[in-house]
């Protein structure tokens, strides 16, 4: 059984190589202190990534965009605002790798909608459309 650290090593490793592969440059921070998990290199901007693993609840693909801080024995949550400009994500059931821009993102957590919803809102975020494929050529 895996840890929640080496499933999200894991998750980073898989987006940096289909990054490379994809004919990018990432680096790393150095150190853990860091909001962002990498640094994606476009040939025309730098973009602060945030890797995450996602996974597939109620017909979605749901991953958290906070992250929990405890000092002194008290918990916050902190969203990504102006600290990054995407997450990554990589869906820990299918292995499928996701961009979302920061402003598609919410505010604790995101859900990429797996198949088409029953009701036609402006809020709903389908899967297909952030796909690594789809969103960085």
């Amino acid at each position: 059984m895996t840890n929640t650290k080496q499933t999200g090593d894991e998750t980073e490793a898989r987006i940096i190589a289909a990054l490379i592969e994809a004919g990018y440059s990432t680096a790393v921070p150095f150190g853990d202190n860091d909001r962002y998990d990498l640094v994606l290199d476009t040939g025309d901007e730098l973009l602060r990534v945030q890797c995450k693993t996602g996974w597939i609840e109620d017909g979605v693909i749901r991953f958290k965009t906070a992250s929990k801080t405890t000092v002194d024995g008290v918990a916050t949550m902190n969203d990504y605002d102006g600290t990054i400009d995407a997450f990554a994500v990589r869906c820990k059931d299918t292995d499928a790798l996701y961009w979302v821009p920061i402003e598609d993102a919410g505010k604790k957590s995101t859900y990429l909608r797996i198949t088409e919803p029953k009701i036609d809102h402006p809020d709903v975020k389908m899967a297909e459309t952030y796909r690594f494929d789809q969103r960085l050529s």
